[in-house]
């Protein structure tokens, strides 16, 4: 289930890397995708996250997974808080409702 969250981190990332090659219209296409991808791949992750027999309470138990090291190792430095954002919210139990 994990390569899941891999195989979506994969697409927002390559998403990333061409949002920072581009501008303009086809720029915001690229970071409309980015954004779109982003949360897919967060929605992955709490999928998976969810599935722990034991699921960290404390972000820093979060950051101690195997798993989660991995992700924070692949994401470039400016994805580095949506993403710790993002765990803190998933730990807490918090929904997101998202719109287009």
């Amino acid at each position: 289930m994990f390569n899941k969250v891999l195989e979506a981190l994969d697409e927002a990332l390559a998403d990333w890397g061409m949002m920072q090659q581009t501008s303009g219209d086809e720029g915001a296409e690229h970071a409309e995708r980015f954004e779109r991808h982003f949360y897919d791949f967060i929605d992955e992750f709490e999928k998976w996250f969810r599935t722990l027999e034991l699921q960290p309470k404390e972000l820093e138990d979060a950051e101690s997974l195997k798993e989660v090291g991995q992700i924070e190792s692949l994401l470039p430095g400016p994805l580095q808080l949506n993403f710790t954002m993002e765990l803190e919210r998933i730990i807490d139990g918090y929904q997101t409702t998202r719109f287009d």
